[in-house]
């Protein structure tokens, strides 16, 4: 990261964290499909109804997880394997106590938020049944994600990625055995899915205690340290809350299509299990920019960061723009994976093709917030975020969208709140200057 060629090494670190993502999605795609083709669209509909809701429990974490990135790859940096290992252990920790109160928090206010949310009432019953379910295993899963955090920190997107995937296939087999064989439905999927996530979970811990370096974990060691933790924070929390209240915003989205029927229920519920793939792509290189800004900022090479963000860029956007253009290409046949529902697919293309498009600017948006983020800079991301995509999305839903209350219109707020947001971080970049003097504070 420090001293190799930018580009081919950009690229060994995205390309096993965009498959991770990938059959992440894949395997949840899954669930959907095996409930889509067993069980019905009302199922289905209730499965995806859930998504903006578990999104809204779990970003917090993952951004913390990104903080906990930061820190240890500005101490491998710096070359501080003390700190390394400090930040690890209490990473740990946070991850299962922090599940645990979500886990929780989400068994109280699942019922009332769908409710909130206006779940039409045929799959209400089934929608508050599958999300108290994976909440089971939501200690789990916030567990892998700072694991995975760990090893991306020192560049290993690779074991992240295997770990998921074997969990992954155990996640489908037991959708087949608890869907088909025994024929439990949504409660069936969200079993399957907490079993998965203690198995990747597991592996990735496995590994941690036999690591060699600074990021071997020692049970005995597993405590809080609070110095570490404040750094973390300082980073993770407001990436966390940019999440939180994007999230929130999607919660909006979706009860807006719940107004629609279960018709569009179904189909944003499958074109997002398509979509979401492009997405990871382009996330994956904006999770490069910050751990290789990360690394060759601790180690006080800022002129190289910029080439960072040059190559994160360029790449993200030929990468992205392959993937987008084979999942049109194929929409209509992989839609049908999901439905067979004839509307299902028509309303699922058009929501393809609107986010597709919107995508571009979602492209330099994650590449400029991921470099901003590598400095420790990670308030100003995500205030923009917050007023540029997440305000935006609320505006055009109860203005536009309430005017005028059809599919196309409700699409419509993302490529404008994209747009706008891209736009704004662009303008910061080009006025904020990150230096040395950001070294030891990440609070900007």
């Amino acid at each position: 990261m420090i001293n190799g060629k930018l580009a081919p090494n950009i690229l060994k670190f995205a390309l096993p964290l965009a498959a991770t993502g990938i059959l992440q999605q894949l395997f949840n795609a899954a669930d959907v499909a095996v409930i889509g083709r067993f069980a019905g669209k009302e199922a289905m509909a209730a499965v995806g109804s859930n998504g903006s809701i578990i999104g809204l429990l779990v970003n917090m974490f993952v951004g913390i997880a990104l903080g906990a990135n930061v820190v240890i790859a500005h101490a491998t940096g710096q070359g501080d394997e003390e700190r390394v290992a400090k930040t690890v252990h209490t990473s740990i920790v946070v991850a299962v106590v922090g599940g645990i109160i979500m886990t929780l928090i989400g068994e109280i206010i699942a019922s009332p938020l769908l409710g909130v949310m206006g779940v039409p009432s045929e799959v209400r019953d089934m929608s508050i049944l599958y999300l108290r379910i994976y909440l089971l295993g939501m200690a789990f899963s916030f567990l892998y994600n700072f694991e995975a955090a760990i090893f991306r920190s020192q560049g290993n997107t690779r074991l992240p990625m295997v770990a998921l995937t074997f969990a992954g296939v155990i996640n489908v087999i037991l959708n087949l055995i608890f869907v088909i064989g025994f024929g439990l439905d949504v409660a069936g999927v969200a079993l399957a899915t907490v079993i998965s996530n203690v198995v990747s979970s597991g592996i990735l811990f496995v590994y941690l205690k036999k690591a060699n370096g600074p990021t071997r974990v020692y049970l005995s060691k597993l405590r809080i340290d609070w110095e570490v933790l404040a750094k973390v924070l300082r980073i993770g929390v407001p990436s966390g809350i940019q999440g939180m209240v994007f999230s929130l915003s999607n919660v909006v989205i979706q009860s807006a299509i719940n107004s629609l029927g279960a018709t569009i229920m179904a189909a944003s519920s499958a074109a997002f299990n398509l979509e979401v793939i492009a997405y990871y792509v382009l996330n994956s290189y904006s999770q490069a920019c910050t751990t290789f800004v990360g690394q060759n900022f601790g180690a006080g090479q800022y002129d190289r960061c910029k080439k960072v963000l040059q190559n994160c860029a360029l790449l993200s956007l030929i990468s992205t723009a392959v993937v987008c253009s084979a999942i049109l290409l194929g929409s209509h046949q992989l839609l049908a994976l999901f439905n067979t529902d004839s509307e299902v697919i028509e309303a699922g293309a058009v929501r393809l093709q609107i986010i597709f498009v919107a995508y571009i600017f979602t492209v330099l948006q994650e590449a400029f917030t991921g470099y901003l983020r590598g400095f420790g800079m990670s308030f100003i991301p995500a205030l923009v975020t917050v007023v540029g995509i997440c305000g935006t999305r609320l505006l055009w839903v109860f203005t536009i969208f309430d005017h005028m209350p059809t599919f196309y219109v409700l699409m419509g707020a993302y490529p404008v709140s994209l747009g706008l947001t891209a736009f704004i971080i662009w303008l910061i970049i080009m006025i904020v200057k990150p230096s040395k003097k950001y070294a030891n504070k990440a609070v900007i």
